[in-house]
């Protein structure tokens, strides 16, 4: 993997504590066909345990690891932090319970475009597949016929959006899907942009201080508000969600804040990386 100064892209990994995934997603950052990108760890906290295991594991690929005082869900502002670090241009941000298919940061890079929001989605996983990932086994380049194999036990132990995990190579007999597939929403999990582009809006408004809303919605119609077009990488940045219990938090107070800035036609925020 090329050094940072040499970056072309900037992968942006948001975590919270659990290192056990982090070592299955970093596993597959280590398997990407392109590799021009550096690695920057967005923590939202000062976890030890996530500093002493990026310490004792060794990859082949240099890691940028942020922290910031661990009060409360602060995700944007680590955003805000790893945009300013960031060496390169173009920006991919994942989560950090994503496995990434090998090809996903290929498809972030080529399609990149002038003005363009690339955004793709992910499978979730149920318990059991995820164990076979975090396990090893079953390998990344498996994965396509295995989830085929149990899409209904996915769906019925938990998982979702199976049709999401399916990896279709553009230049094969099944091309043409990807380019039927549209995308509608942005998932904060699987996007990427120019820099200008999150610079232009003020990056993530760090008025969200709950789950949910302001780390996607909120940017993309702030980003179609100042002209930007959304393009789908569907089944083709393929990530592989891993199984944990999601504990569900009311999103309407962030829905209001959401409402309001677009009443004012907001589409630059405020408390962003400026504070204006």
């Amino acid at each position: 993997m090329t050094s940072s100064t040499d970056a072309k892209a900037s992968l942006i990994i948001s975590v919270y504590k659990n290192t056990r995934f982090l070592k299955a997603v970093l596993d597959s950052v280590a398997q990407q066909t392109w590799r021009e990108f550096e690695v920057i760890i967005s923590e939202d906290g000062e976890s030890e345990e996530m500093r002493q295991f990026l310490d004792s594991n060794s990859f082949d690929f240099s890691i940028t690891h942020l922290t910031q005082e661990d009060v409360g869900w602060r995700k944007n502002q680590a955003l805000n932090r790893a945009i300013l670090a960031a060496k390169a241009d173009w920006l991919v941000f994942i989560d950090g319970d994503c496995v990434l298919h090998p090809r996903f940061m290929e498809f972030h890079w080529k399609l990149r475009g002038e003005n363009m929001i690339l955004a793709g989605k992910r499978i979730k996983l149920d318990e059991e597949t995820s164990q076979l990932l975090l396990k090893g086994q079953v390998k990344l380049e498996e994965m396509n016929a295995l989830i085929r194999k149990r899409s209904g036990a996915i769906k019925k132990n938990g998982g979702g959006f199976v049709e999401e995990g399916i990896f279709i190579d553009p230049k094969g007999l099944l091309g043409f899907i990807p380019k039927l597939r549209k995308m509608r929403h942005l998932k904060g999990c699987n996007m990427s942009f120019h820099r200008d582009a999150i610079l232009a809006i003020n990056g993530f408004d760090e008025d969200y201080i709950k789950p949910a809303v302001g780390e996607d919605a909120d940017l993309l119609w702030r980003f179609q508000g100042l002209g930007y077009e959304l393009k789908s990488l569907r089944n083709l940045a393929v990530q592989y969600h891993l199984y944990h219990k999601e504990s569900w938090t009311d999103q309407e107070e962030n829905l209001a804040i959401m409402r309001k800035n677009q009443a004012e036609r907001r589409f630059v925020c405020k408390n962003g990386i400026k504070k204006i």
